[in-house]
C-alpha cells in the first residue's frame, strides 16, 4: 500500500515550501514518484545541501511520524532492527522458578520483551510514517543486507515471532554523502536523487527565506561570494547550510554590505580548514563577484 501523501508534483513543491523547504523541480518530481510508486528514495550529495532536511520536510508536509536510523561505523542489527530486553527476561525467568524451560521460553520471547529499533518501528507503524536511514554510507556493508529485506518487501522476520509485514509502507529516505559506494542491489531497490549545490537564484531564495531581515542586496552578494568560493580548489567548499550560517552571522554583526574586513573576519563560518581560509583570502576578489 502506497502512502499517497501528495497528489501532484506541484503539490509537493507547494507543501514543502510551506514547511520552509524550497525544492527544485527535480527534487519535487522525484519525491512525488517515490510517494506514488511506494519506492525508497536514495538521496546523495555533499554534506549540508538538505538531504536530511528533505525527509524532515516531507514528514511535516504529510503530517507523518518521523522514524530515524542514524548510521555509523559499527551499527548492527540490534541497533537497527530489534533486540530483546535481556534484563527483563532474566527477571521473568527468576520470578518463574519451578517452570519448565518451554513454558518460560514461550513467555520471554513475546511482545512484552521485544525492544523495536527504527526499522522494525517503521514497519509496524500503522500511522503515516517517514523512515529516514541517515548517512547510509557510514554503516558497514553488512547492514545493507538487512536493508535489502526491509526495503525490498517492507517486511521483517523475527524468528521467535515470525514475519512482520508493513500494513502501510513508510515513505523511506536513505541519505548518503558517498563516503563509500553503496551496493548495486541496494540502489536497484530505490529511486535515485542527487542534490547538489542549488542554482544562484534558488540559493538566494533559500537564504531570504531562512534569514528574514537580511537585506536583499546583501543576500545576493552572499550567494555570489559563496559561488566564487565553490569554484576554488578547496578541501571543503561551503554548502547551503554554511551559506545560511554566514548570512545569519552578517545579520547579527549588523553588516549592510560585504567588504574585505567583514569577509576576512567571518571566513571561518564558511570554511572549516585553515589552508582553505588562507587560499580564499588570497584568491577572493570582491570586486569581481
Amino acid at each position: 500500500m502506497t502512502n499517497g501523501f501528495f497528489g501532484s508534483v506541484d503539490e509537493v513543491t507547494e507543501r514543502l515550501a510551506a514547511t520552509g523547504y524550497l525544492a527544485s523541480p527535480a527534487i519535487a518530481t522525484t519525491v512525488f514518484l517515490a510517494d506514488r510508486l511506494g519506492k525508497p528514495l536514495l538521496v546523495e550529495g555533499p554534506a549540508g545541501v538538505g538531504k536530511t532536511q528533505l525527509a524532515k520536510a516531507v514528514t511535516e508536509a504529510a503530517g507523518a511520524r518521523l522514524v530515524r536510523l542514524q548510521c555509523y561505523e559499527g551499527v548492527d542489527e540490534a541497533r537497527a532492527l530489534y533486540e530483546w530486553n535481556h534484563a527483563k527476561q532474566l527477571l521473568r525467568i527468576t520470578a518463574g522458578r519451578g517452570e519448565s524451560w518451554d513454558e518460560a521460553r514461550t513467555d520471554i520471547f513475546s511482545e512484552e520483551f521485544l525492544l523495536p529499533r527504527p526499522l522494525l518501528t517503521a514497519i509496524r507503524s500503522e500511522e503515516p510514517t517517514v523512515l529516514l536511514v541517515d548517512e547510509t554510507d557510514k554503516a558497514d556493508v553488512e547492514i545493507e543486507g538487512l536493508l535489502l529485506e526491509v526495503l525490498g518487501d517492507f517486511q521483517v522476520t523475527v524468528p521467535e515471532l515470525g514475519t512482520i509485514t508493513a500494513a502501510r509502507r513508510p515513505f523511506t529516505v536513505l541519505t548518503s554523502n558517498a563516503a563509500r559506494e553503496l551496493t548495486e542491489a541496494l540502489r536497484r531497490r530505490c529511486l535515485f536523487l542527487h542534490i547538489g549545490f542549488p542554482e544562484e537564484e534558488l540559493e538566494r531564495r533559500i537564504v531570504t527565506l531562512k534569514v528574514p531581515g537580511l537585506d536583499a542586496a546583501l543576500a545576493a552578494s552572499v550567494v555570489r561570494v559563496v559561488g566564487a568560493l565553490r569554484a576554488m580548489d578547496l578541501r571543503k567548499v561551503p554548502s547551503v547550510s554554511e551559506t545560511i550560517d554566514w548570512a545569519r552571522t552578517l545579520l547579527a554583526l549588523g553588516a549592510d554590505r560585504l567588504d574585505e574586513r567583514v569577509v576576512r573576519e567571518t571566513l571561518g563560518v564558511l570554511l572549516k580548514h585553515q589552508d582553505d581560509i588562507v587560499r580564499a583570502g588570497a584568491q577572493l576578489d570582491l570586486d569581481a563577484v
